[in-house]
């Protein structure tokens, strides 16, 4: 069979994408950098503020975009997003499922009450979001659904954040199993692993002495932003990703790679 190789820019013209958790940080940059390559971004987030500035920047840019607020630690607030969006454009092309919640606790502390959150929202929402998607995404021409999982949980640990690493860990499982699963379909599941990104979430792991020092020990010498997630997802959602199912990119500028970060250069 013979494929005709696609030299376009990445396009995702005439496409509607659901980005959750899209009221800031990598969120934010997903759902603007999607509108700005053509798509109709519906931003679902908690923070009614948040999305509204998330919405007004891309409206700005000349982008469409809508908001739904929802709070995705419910199977029924899931669907209900999921549904709301495709009647509103008729369609779903893409589901962006990047919400996630990271309290640090300690493992002896953490009460059923925080377990339950974490993984209602990192994990089971991705079970939810992807039923409520599937009816829309089976008529799509190019059906996406993707993922914004981390490096901490499938590849590194981190103190106090045990419930956060399994929800991830779990996480990568749920995107290889649903790739396999819906590849009848046609539809394709990937995932992103951020390592340290710049955002706000990343101020409570500590303070900018620590950043400092935690972009030191990264080959690349610098955190990662929120569009450096942001563009790995524009390409999984593109065209020329077409073969790529059950997959996750590791974005963090070379942190996994040293044996020892004493050994760096």
């Amino acid at each position: 069979m013979n494929i005709e190789p696609n030299h376009a820019p990445f396009t995702l013209a005439n496409r509607v994408a659901v980005v959750t958790g899209a009221g800031r940080g990598i969120g934010r940059a997903i759902a603007s950098v999607f509108a700005d390559a053509g798509a109709s971004v519906v931003i679902v987030t908690r923070g009614e503020q948040a999305g509204k500035e998330t919405q007004s920047a891309i409206l700005a840019r000349g982008g469409r975009a809508s908001l739904i607020c929802a709070d995705l630690a419910s199977q029924s607030a899931c669907i209900a997003a999921v549904t709301e969006a495709a009647s509103e454009y008729g369609k779903l092309d893409i589901l962006i499922h990047n919400a996630g919640v990271f309290p640090q606790i300690e493992i002896e502390a953490i009460t059923l009450e925080q377990l339950q959150e974490v993984m209602s929202v990192n994990l089971m929402s991705a079970f939810w979001l992807t039923q409520a998607a599937l009816p829309h995404l089976r008529k799509a021409p190019s059906p996406r659904l993707l993922f914004t999982s981390s490096v901490t949980g499938p590849r590194v640990a981190l103190p106090r954040l045990a419930h956060y690493a399994a929800s991830k860990s779990g996480l990568n499982g749920f995107i290889r199993a649903a790739a396999m699963e819906l590849a009848k379909d046609f539809i394709t599941v990937n995932g992103v692993e951020p390592g340290l990104i710049a955002t706000e979430a990343m101020d409570a792991l500590g303070d900018e002495e620590q950043a400092r020092d935690m972009a030191a020990s990264i080959p690349l010498k610098r955190l990662g932003t929120p569009e450096d997630i942001a563009y790995a997802m524009l390409y999984l959602a593109s065209d020329q990703a077409a073969f790529v199912t059950g997959q996750t990119i590791v974005v963090d500028g070379g942190a996994l790679i040293p044996e020892n970060s004493a050994l760096m250069p």
